[in-house]
């Protein structure tokens, strides 16, 4: 037992990750409920996301970050130090390779994973690992790329997993529990997650808008939360503006005749409804704002972790 005579330990654990090899996936479960978006696009996730997994005796807060890569622009730039500050404050870090793409790189390792492997040398961590995506790839070809990466001595453990079916997600998150300082756990039991129910609302309705324009509009769009207003009926009505840089964009989103708009609010009010256990009146609107991608104070409005 520990100094309060608890048996129970709880800590923090950073997924971290090149874009797209699927951290939201394995996140969401772990935790055994949908609290990060999924979208096949890369960076989709911005800010940070605290979920909560419970594994016996330990309470695992895992953090949601945003894909490490090289960035340019502000917005990507905030991103990034956000993924790197949840490595920093971590008592475990968990580092997500997608398989298939190393199968394809020379010598297993690319330039974003190389960039990650630098990153945690340099703040003196050492991460679990876990080579996602193996059921996409035949046994003769992931042993050599298990290999390499252990070659490094970068991990401490190395699993083979694939988040999408949860096959080997249970030894991982065994392994973040047994790594877990004591302490008592931070959250009620029941909790899932650590998100404002107006930025889950937010984040649900990005991921639907995500999904449905695929190539047809950058990274340049963005979520506001405009109001939300609790019926005498027990259902929420909430407000959102869809952001875009440019006018060019609004039909883009609006879609023949408002269409798209439409199927992007019927989708989004489905999985609100789901997600907050009760009906919902959803409002969709575009706003456009030239510049807004580089602009910290309005970065940082919309959700995105800016310092300074």
């Amino acid at each position: 037992m520990n100094e309060t005579g608890s048996t129970t330990t709880c800590g923090f654990v950073a997924i971290c990750g090149a874009p797209n090899a699927g951290k939201s996936t394995l996140l969401n479960q772990m935790v055994g409920s949908k609290v990060s978006i999924v979208t096949p696009k890369v960076q989709t996730t911005r800010a940070r996301l605290l979920a909560i997994a419970i594994e016996n005796e330990a309470q695992v807060i895992v953090v949601d970050t945003p894909g490490v890569f090289t960035a340019k622009r502000p917005q990507e730039r905030a991103m990034v130090d956000a993924a790197w500050r949840a490595v920093e404050e971590a008592d475990v870090v968990l580092m997500l390779v997608d398989v298939i793409r190393a199968d394809r790189v020379r010598g297993f390792i690319d330039e974003d994973t190389e960039i990650l492997m630098t990153g945690l040398k340099e703040r003196g961590k050492t991460a679990v690992l876990a080579l996602n995506k193996v059921d996409r790839l035949k046994r003769e070809r992931l042993l050599p790329i298990s290999q390499r990466f252990a070659e490094t001595g970068a991990f401490a453990e190395i699993f083979m997993i694939s988040a999408l079916t949860g096959d080997g997600v249970a030894d991982v998150k065994a392994a973040l529990a047994r790594a877990m300082p004591k302490g008592p756990w931070l959250y009620p039991e029941d909790q899932l997650a650590e998100i404002p129910e107006r930025l889950l609302a937010a984040e649900i309705t990005r991921e639907q808008a995500f999904m449905q324009l695929h190539q047809e509009l950058p990274y340049s769009l963005a979520i506001e939360p405009v109001s939300w207003t609790e019926m005498k009926d027990g259902s929420v009505r909430i407000e959102e503006a869809i952001i875009v840089e440019r006018e060019s964009q609004r039909p883009i989103v609006l879609g023949k005749g408002g269409a798209r708009i439409k199927s992007i609010g019927s989708a989004a009010r489905i999985q609100l409804q789901k997600a907050l256990g009760r009906k919902v009146h959803l409002f969709l609107e575009v706003k456009v704002e030239p510049g807004w991608t580089e602009n910290a104070k309005r970065l940082r409005a919309l959700g995105f972790e800016i310092e300074g």
